[in-house]
C-alpha cells in the first residue's frame, strides 16, 4: 500500500491558486504569484472563521466585478491531491472568499501518520563546508577574550546552521579545526557547541607551501603589479618574516570576471597574498581534500565588517585551483550602547544574571552541581536566542546593563522556550505515573480515538500553524542553496527556527494555562504529546 503524501501548506495554496486561475498550464506563473491570490490565516482571532483567504482585491482583478464564477467555487470545494488538506467549506463574504479545512479530517491525517510532520520532506545530498573566518589564526588562536561579540554571532550562527542542513541530509564539516582543550574550545562547549579540534602539536606547513605555490604559478599572478613596486631590501627582509620570501600579488578582479561570479565587490583588484591568508587557505584546503568537488558548496559565515577580506579570500582560494561553489553569509554587528564587551564578558554576564533570577525564585537551594548545570544550559539558551533571533543580515542590540536582569518568565526566547520544554516533561512524566497507578487509561492507536472531540481553538491552532508546516521550515535552507541564484551573498533564514519556537511556546503556554490537559479527552494527552516531540526535536538542534 501507498503511503500516504503528508499535508503541506504549500501544496494547498499551490493547488488553491490553480483552482482560482482555472489554468493549470502555467505552473510557473501560479507558483510565482500564490502568495499574492491567497493568505494562510494563523492569529486565532482569524482562525475562528476561516483558515485561507483570498482578498476581495485579488477577486476583484481575476473576475469581472470581484463576483466567482461557480464552478470555480465547485472547484475550491472538491479540491484534493497530494499533500492538500481536505477542504471543508467556502464562503464568499465582504472580505474575500475563505476557505475552512477539515478539521476532524486533518487533525486524523496528521496524528496518525506524524513521523513526515517532523522531518524533511526530502532527504538532499551534497556536501557543505561550514567556515568561520572569526575562528581562524590571526597572530594567535582566537580565545574568548579576544572574541568579539560579532564574531561571537557568526559562530552561533555556523553552529545552527550546520545542524540544520545535517537534518537535510546534507554532509556537513566546518572549518577551522582549532587546537585540543584550548580556552576557545572549552567556551564553545559551554555554549553547547562542539566545534571540530585538531592536537596542539597539528601543525598544517606542508598545505600552507602548497597554497603558496600554487598562487606562485597561478595564471592570476599579477607580476607587473609586481614589479612596479618592487621593495627595497629592507622590506623584503620584513616579507621574509612573514614567511614570504617573493611579494606575491594576485589580480583578483580578472578571477571574477573569468569565473562569472556575481556580487563580489567591484573594488576588488590586485592582492597581496599575505602569511595569514595562506593559513586560512590551507585550513579550507586540508577541510576540503575529501569531498567530491561537484557536490561541494563552502559557506563562509562572516560578519559584514570582515565581507571584503572574506571576499578576497575566496577568490584567492579559486585562484589556486580550489573548485567548490562558495557562498557568503553575512551577519550583521551586534550593538551594545554605552558598553564595549567581548564575548567572555558577555556570556559571564547573562550567567550571573540568570543565577541571581533562579536565586530569586527559588531561594537557597540554587547550589550545587545540578543548579550549575542548569544555569549554564539556561544561559546558552538565552545567548542563542538572542543572536539568533534576528534576521542574520541586520544588526542586533543587547541590553547588557549590569541591573537589567534576565526574566525566567515571560516570552522573552530562551529560557521561556525551556520554561516550557520543562513544563511538558513534567506534564509527561504525571501522565506515566498516573497510568501506572491506573488514573489514566493509555493512549490508544490513532485509529481508534474520536477527532470530532478536539473543538478547543488552540488545539486547532497548534496543528495549523506549528505541526503541519514544521517539515517545510525545517526544508527552507535546502531549497535556497538549490534554488537561490549564484550570487555571492545567500540569505538563509537563520532566524525563522528561533522565532518558529517562540511562537510555538506562546501558544502552548496560552492552551496549557487554559485546558486541564490530563482531565481533558485522551487525545487532548496524545496533541500535547506530540508538541513535547516538535519542540523537543527543534531545540535539540537549536
Amino acid at each position: 500500500m501507498e503511503e500516504a503524501v503528508p499535508f503541506s501548506i504549500v501544496s494547498t495554496v499551490k493547488a488553491l491558486s490553480r483552482a482560482l486561475r482555472r489554468d493549470a498550464e502555467h505552473e510557473a506563473e501560479i507558483s510565482r504569484e500564490r502568495e499574492k491570490l491567497w493568505f494562510k490565516e494563523s492569529s486565532a482571532k482569524n482562525l475562528r472563521n476561516r483558515d485561507f483567504l483570498s482578498p476581495n482585491t485579488v477577486l476583484t482583478t481575476l473576475y469581472a466585478d470581484g463576483k466567482v464564477p461557480s464552478d470555480v467555487l465547485s472547484g475550491v470545494r472538491s479540491l484534493h491531491g497530494s499533500g492538500v488538506l481536505p477542504i471543508g467549506a467556502t464562503e464568499v463574504t465582504a472580505e474575500g472568499l475563505r476557505v475552512c479545512v477539515d478539521r476532524c479530517a486533518a487533525f486524523k491525517g496528521v496524528l496518525c501518520g506524524i513521523t513526515p510532520y517532523l522531518t524533511p520532506p526530502a532527504q538532499r545530498q551534497g556536501c557543505i563546508l561550514i567556515n568561520c573566518p572569526a575562528l581562524h589564526t590571526k597572530q594567535t588562536t582566537p580565545s574568548p577574550d579576544t572574541l568579539a561579540l560579532g564574531q561571537l554571532r557568526t559562530v552561533l550562527i555556523a553552529d545552527h546552521l550546520g545542524a540544520h542542513l545535517r537534518r537535510q541530509g546534507y554532509t556537513v564539516s566546518f572549518c577551522p579545526a582549532l587546537p585540543q582543550d584550548s580556552d576557545i574550545v572549552n567556551f564553545l562547549k559551554t555554549l553547547g557547541i562542539d566545534w571540530p579540534t585538531v592536537p596542539v602539536s597539528w601543525t598544517n606547513e606542508d598545505r600552507e607551501e602548497k597554497m603558496k605555490k600554487a598562487l606562485e604559478n597561478s595564471t592570476y599572478r599579477d607580476r607587473e603589479i609586481e614589479r612596479g613596486k618592487r621593495r627595497s631590501r629592507g622590506e623584503k627582509i620584513e616579507g621574509e618574516k612573514r614567511g614570504i620570501k617573493e611579494e606575491v600579488r594576485i589580480n583578483l578582479k580578472q578571477v571574477v570576471q573569468d569565473e562569472n561570479v556575481q556580487g563580489y565587490d567591484p573594488s576588488l583588484g590586485s592582492c597581496t597574498v599575505q602569511r595569514e591568508a595562506l593559513c586560512h587557505l590551507a585550513q579550507l584546503d586540508s577541510a576540503t581534500a575529501d569531498l567530491p568537488v561537484s557536490t561541494a558548496t563552502a559557506l563562509h559565515v562572516t560578519s559584514c565588517q570582515d565581507e571584503f577580506r572574506q571576499q578576497q579570500t575566496a577568490m584567492l582560494w579559486r585562484a589556486a585551483g580550489a573548485a567548490a561553489v562558495q557562498r557568503l553569509v553575512i551577519c550583521g554587528p551586534v550593538k551594545t550602547p554605552g558598553i564595549q564587551m567581548n564575548a567572555a564578558q558577555y556570556i559571564q554576564l547573562r550567567k550571573a544574571q540568570m543565577k541571581e533570577a533562579s536565586e530569586m525564585k527559588y531561594g537557597e537551594q540554587v547550589e550545587g552541581q545540578t543548579w550549575d548545570d542548569i544555569i549554564r544550559v539556561m544561559t546558552s539558551a538565552t545567548v542563542r536566542f538572542e543572536l539568533l533571533s534576528t534576521v542574520h543580515t541586520s544588526p542586533v542590540t543587547l541590553d547588557v546593563q549590569r541591573d537589567s536582569g534576565v526574566s525566567t518568565k515571560g516570552p522573552r526566547g530562551g529560557v521561556f522556550v525551556m520554561y516550557n520544554c520543562a513544563r511538558l516533561h513534567t506534564l509527561f512524566s504525571s501522565y506515566e505515573k498516573g497510568v501506572e497507578q491506573g488514573l489514566y487509561p493509555e493512549i490508544p492507536e490513532g485509529a481508534e480515538l474520536d477527532f470530532s472531540a478536539l473543538k478547543e481553538e488552540g488545539e486547532w491552532l497548534l496543528l495549523f500553524n506549528y505541526l503541519i508546516p514544521f517539515s517545510e521550515l525545517l526544508d527552507q535552507s535546502g531549497q535556497i542553496l538549490e534554488h537561490e541564484g549564484g550570487t555571492a551573498r545567500v540569505n538563509l533564514r537563520t532566524e525563522q527556527v528561533c522565532r518558529f519556537l517562540v511562537s510555538l511556546s506562546k501558544d502552548f503556554s496560552s492552551y496549557y494555562n487554559r485546558v486541564h490537559v490530563l482531565g481533558a479527552w485522551v487525545c487532548q494527552v496524545q496533541i500535547q504529546q506530540l508538541g513535547e516531540k516538535l519542540a523537543g526535536l527543534e531545540f535539540k538542534q537549536i
